[in-house]
């Protein structure tokens, strides 16, 4: 009887480790769609859908609603791998691009790390007097330009030196709690006309850096999800901001678009009625630096995020939420 040897068979390493990254991925891809298959073989068991396609009709342009992006630490802009992606993102679409950063009045040495970013635009010295330092600042928006991204300017957070509350300022997330973020840059400003100089200082050095030509193109926002943690004040204190920001901002750029309040979708109550709140101070209440009635507003801007089910229904519950606001009707 003939005996049969063992042999062995060796993989190169390389082709080892991709085989085991490719088995790693696919087999929780494959579980998932098993799973998504039988939840919709569920749903088409109990419900009928019917779907008719008009190819032949047109309904209008489709807005892109695709090419904006944002995230929270400005300083990987001007890293080599920040700047492969937004060159990926800007030929990837036949749109411009927008991009929204946070941090962008955060206090700092630059340094990066998880949900975290600085530029150190402010500081004073022993007086209390303004230092501006736009180093880091232009850096970020000249890599911007170079690599044809489109601004939607937050303009955000509070620097440690006019904060009302300074300390603790720089967090240590992941090692603490999610809401261990909010820290020293999420309160109010303890001078708003200190805030709304450097609003105007950095808006004019913009000009006059990169020209109207360019800031045309450029969309501004003041702050991040006032209506939760992000920001430490009152919903009248945030409109003051507002108020104060969008003043200093079209003193230095006339033709600026300005909008807000970039707040948590409406589709949950605590959100709608911020947003409730702040159109209807836009609409009909006194503006905090002009006294005169109303506040300048180019677009409404909110974030629709959450829990998604699967359909339209969280957007449609959004858009729901800002024509029940009943200030701007029509408007969604």
């Amino acid at each position: 009887m003939a005996q049969e040897t063992a042999q062995e068979f060796r993989l190169p390493r390389s082709l080892a480790v991709g085989m085991l990254n490719y088995l790693r991925w696919i087999f929780p891809a494959i579980a998932m769609l098993a799973l998504l298959r039988s939840a919709c073989s569920a749903q088409a068991s109990s419900d009928s859908v019917s779907i008719r396609v008009a190819a032949d009709k047109s309904q209008g342009p489709m807005p892109a609603v695709w090419n904006y992006f944002g995230y929270d630490e400005p300083n990987y802009t001007y890293a080599p791998n920040g700047q492969k992606l937004l060159r990926e993102l800007t030929a990837l679409s036949p749109k411009p691009i927008y991009v929204r950063i946070h941090n962008l009045f955060t206090s700092g040495d630059g340094s990066a790390s998880l949900k975290w970013g600085s530029t150190n635009v402010y500081s004073e010295d022993a007086n209390g007097n303004p230092i501006y330092s736009w180093a880091i600042v232009d850096r970020i928006f000249d890599t911007f330009k170079e690599t044809g991204i489109k601004p939607l300017v937050e303009l955000g957070f509070m620097p440690q030196a006019l904060s009302i509350h300074p300390d603790p300022y720089r967090h240590n997330f992941p090692l603490g709690p999610a809401d261990s973020i909010y820290t020293g840059w999420a309160y109010p400003p303890k001078d708003y006309r200190k805030w709304s100089e450097l609003v105007f200082q950095f808006a004019q050095h913009m000009r006059g850096r990169y020209g109207d030509a360019e800031l045309k193109d450029w969309l501004w926002e003041v702050w991040n999800e006032p209506d939760i943690g992000y920001w430490k004040g009152t919903p009248e204190e945030y409109f003051r901001l507002y108020d104060y920001s969008v003043d200093a901002l079209l003193r230095a750029l006339p033709a600026a678009r300005i909008g807000g309040p970039d707040s948590t979708g409406p589709a949950t109550p605590h959100a709608a009625e911020f947003l409730r709140m702040f159109l209807e101070h836009c609409a009909h209440q006194p503006n905090y630096v002009t006294a005169r009635t109303g506040s300048r507003l180019d677009f409404i801007s909110f974030h629709t995020k959450g829990a998604p089910n699967g359909d339209c229904a969280s957007v449609g519950s959004d858009r729901t939420g800002l024509q029940s606001s009943g200030i701007f009707p029509g408007v969604a």
